[in-house]
């Protein structure tokens, strides 16, 4: 069976529709793709506080010879100020930046883990291709845990059923990250991306369909809720990952457990929402969990957008990927290679290539 056939007999909510029905275009896209958004905020991740916010950054620590000599290391404390609700929340970041004299391409990437490098962030093979590093610690922004959102930046605002989850406090962190890191003059706009994996993964795709900052949105093993289609889906269920994780989504997402084929969305409408921007996805064939051939739908599906908007379409063949397949000559990518669930430096290289540093 073709993927496209797997498609038609899902039923999939289009992405050249809006929801009254009429047809999307080249030039109406801008409008559906906040539609989209809304869906999203509205239905599973919830809202995002707008701002504006006032973000500067304390120096910490400073290390001028990391990697032989080849790499600036900066710890910095982000104060952030949201000047219309008055709140305020501080977090730290992790600059690793390569020397050279132009503008250095950024990933700001969200880990597990607080120390660097890490075994999901290899420092010096990034910066050896000429990139610059920011990384935020997830705990550092909310805790990972059922928590009722009394941690990190979560009690500071007021909450209901459509308030932000804990992906879209990590995924706000990112855009702060990022608006302290464009006030430093050192890092190339055209080149800035966002990046995570497994719920990160979710959380960077979040992040990056909403600030369009981002030129470059990396989505790794993000599976259920992140880049994989709902309906039809193996492996992880919304009934799964909201009981497990309540505090991944807002209240309403909940609804939909075993009601999938009620939701007036799935996730390729969200891979879709980074167009005109660049994003891809790896996956692995082993993480059954996340389903690769799910994931691959989605990028599937947003192709369409791509070829809308006159932009280079990817080749994606009209089947499902076969393992150690990479399809990275368009403006949206996807990779499924071998192994398990895991931010491969196999992984870090095909999203470096992407960039075309």
């Amino acid at each position: 069976m073709t993927i496209s056939e797997e498609i038609r007999r899902l039923n999939l909510p289009p992405i050249l529709k809006f929801a009254d029905g009429r047809d999307v275009t080249a030039e109406n896209w801008p409008q559906r793709r906040e539609e989209i958004l809304g869906i999203f905020e509205e239905h599973e991740y919830g809202r995002t506080p707008r701002g504006p916010f006032e973000v500067t950054g304390e120096l910490v620590s400073k290390r001028e010879d990391d990697y032989a000599n080849k790499v600036l290391t900066e710890r910095y404390t982000l104060n952030v100020c949201d000047t219309a609700e008055n709140v305020k929340f501080s977090f730290p970041v992790v600059f690793h930046t390569p020397y050279g004299g132009r503008k250095k391409p950024l990933f700001v990437f969200i880990n597990f883990r607080a120390q660097t490098p890490d075994e999901y962030m290899p420092v010096e093979e990034i910066t050896d291709r000429g990139a610059a590093v920011a990384m935020i610690y997830y705990n550092d922004v909310a805790q990972d845990a059922n928590d009722d959102f009394k941690s990190g930046v979560g009690p500071l605002y007021p909450r209901d059923k459509y308030d932000w989850s804990k992906i879209g406090m990590w995924a706000w962190s990112m855009s702060r990250t990022l608006d302290f890191a464009l006030s430093l003059g050192r890092y190339d706009e055209r080149k800035i991306a966002c990046v995570g994996h497994s719920r990160l993964g979710k959380t960077s795709l979040w992040c990056g369909a909403q600030d369009e900052r981002f030129k470059y949105v990396f989505v790794n093993d993000s599976g259920c809720s992140g880049d994989a289609v709902t309906r039809g889906k193996t492996g992880e269920r919304i009934v799964h990952i909201t009981n497990a994780f309540p505090v991944w989504s807002n209240e309403k997402y909940k609804e939909y457990r075993g009601r999938e084929e009620e939701m007036p969305f799935d996730q390729h409408m969200l891979v879709a929402a980074v167009a005109p921007r660049y994003v891809y996805g790896g996956t692995a064939v082993l993480d059954t969990w996340a389903d690769p051939y799910s994931q691959y739908m989605s990028y599937y599906l947003a192709n369409d957008v791509y070829r809308l908007l006159g932009m280079k379409p990817a080749d994606f063949p009209d089947r499902r990927p076969e393992t150690g397949e990479r399809f990275s000559g368009g403006s949206i990518g996807f990779h499924m290679r071998h192994g398990a669930h895991f931010f491969s430096r196999e992984d870090w290289q095909c999203y470096l290539s992407f960039m075309e540093l």
